[in-house]
């Protein structure tokens, strides 16, 4: 039943119209069809012709409601008055000429519209029987037929603007999701990029480091291809990891998920680092305590960023990673003596909050990693800043991140 009604309220109007212009049309003919006194009106031909030629302006009532309702009482009052055919229990044309003119006319419309159909029926009451108990019937039901027009009007409005709601919320969540999906990638990138880049850059400086060893150290040489063998097989377990998240074939087996490396797994970065070639110090200070794990992930990934640009751009012999524990933030310092920004093979230069140096830093990558930095501190309220190291020398890289001090959770370790 309700999609054969949505099925008829979205027809064509046209033929909605002259549906209904039909089924008045069987509802007037009712008296001239039915046995009759004798004494009643005679229903003639002409009487029904001119019944009908009254109910013919309904097929317009939308596209000229007023005229229409003009054409019905002319019909109307020219068949009382001339050939006083078959009375009518109801005037069933006006009545939805009526209906029609408070659904879609202007207010000014309506008004002078009430006007004149209240006078009509004044004038018409005294001609017939000039009784009150018609005048009243008269007016109850041509007061209904406008009340229900601005019933409908009413109800159209509403739905259009439940429609436009629903319209306007679809489209939110749309690019709400679409926004969401593009964080997810960037937090992706950002992860593939942190891991890959990282390992690659352990590998790269091993690899070169092993025919020279093999020469002068075999001992080193055979330290170096440990070194890449494990960094390769740590990289592609954290590969699998985030690959495993990303799956959705819910029949095939679930990658294990393991969690994000933290600040525990720091001296096994650092050493990992050192491994390749720098001397990498380590330094906690103020009050030590546990984070939740998404900012213990982050000043990880943020420090093996730093050490990455350090190993691939900069030629330091030394980088120093400090981890400040302040009242309400954690800043990570990673600084280290090589090259400096604006002195290497990279695509840009500058320093500064602002900056994303090319050299030193972001090298041929173009500042990928420090954009992805400057990311994760956002992510966390915090801020990061890049530029030279003490002394205008080396390179730094500052991040501030709000710890969330008076989080049960970031003080569980105090």
């Amino acid at each position: 039943m309700r999609a054969r009604g949505e099925r008829i309220r979205r027809a064509d109007p046209r033929w909605q119209d002259l549906g209904l212009t039909l089924l008045v049309q069987v509802a007037t003919t009712i008296p001239f069809v039915v046995p009759r006194d004798p004494q009643d009106s005679p229903a003639t031909w002409t009487a029904y012709l001119l019944m009908t030629l009254g109910n013919v302006p309904l097929v317009w009532r939308r596209q000229a409601p007023v005229a229409a309702i003009f054409g019905m009482v002319a019909a109307g009052s020219l068949y009382t008055l001339a050939l006083d055919g078959p009375g009518q229990p109801l005037p069933y044309a006006p009545l939805v000429g009526v209906y029609t003119m408070a659904l879609l006319c202007p207010a000014r419309v309506r008004v002078a519209m009430g006007v004149t159909l209240t006078g009509l029926i004044f004038a018409s009451v005294a001609l017939n029987t000039g009784t009150a108990k018609e005048l009243l019937f008269a007016l109850f039901v041509f007061a209904a037929a406008y009340a229900l027009g601005r019933l409908q009007y009413t109800r159209q409005a509403y739905t259009v603007a439940v429609e436009a709601r629903a319209a306007e919320l679809e489209r939110a969540n749309r690019i709400e999701a679409e926004q969401a999906a593009a964080r997810e990638r960037a937090r992706i990138a950002r992860e593939m990029h942190d891991v890959l880049s990282h390992a690659v850059s352990i590998m790269i400086v091993q690899a070169e480091a092993g025919p020279v060893a093999v020469r002068r150290a075999p001992e080193r040489a055979e330290a170096a291809f440990d070194a890449i063998a494990e960094t390769g097989r740590d990289a592609m377990a954290q590969l699998r990891t985030m690959l495993g998240v990303l799956r959705t074939d819910r029949a095939q087996e679930v990658a294990p998920r393991s969690p994000q490396p933290g600040i525990a797994e720091l001296p096994l970065l650092l050493e990992r680092v050192r491994g390749s070639g720098p001397q990498v110090s380590y330094e906690r200070t103020g009050a030590v305590r546990a984070l939740p794990a998404a900012l213990e992930a982050t000043v990880h990934r943020v420090v093996q960023e730093a050490l990455t640009n350090a190993v691939k751009h900069s030629g330091a012999s030394n980088v120093s990673v400090r981890l400040e524990y302040g009242p309400g933030a954690l800043t990570v310092t990673v600084a280290d003596d090589g090259q400096g920004p604006g002195t290497g093979s990279g695509t840009g230069s500058g320093t500064g909050p602002g900056a994303v140096p090319g050299s030193g830093a972001g090298g041929p990558s173009g500042g990928h990693g420090l954009i992805g930095i400057r990311e994760r501190a956002a992510a966390h309220g915090g801020t990061a800043e890049f530029g030279p190291g003490p002394g205008g020398l080396g390179f730094s890289v500052r991040v501030v991140l709000v710890s969330c001090a008076g989080d049960p959770l970031a003080e569980a370790g105090e």
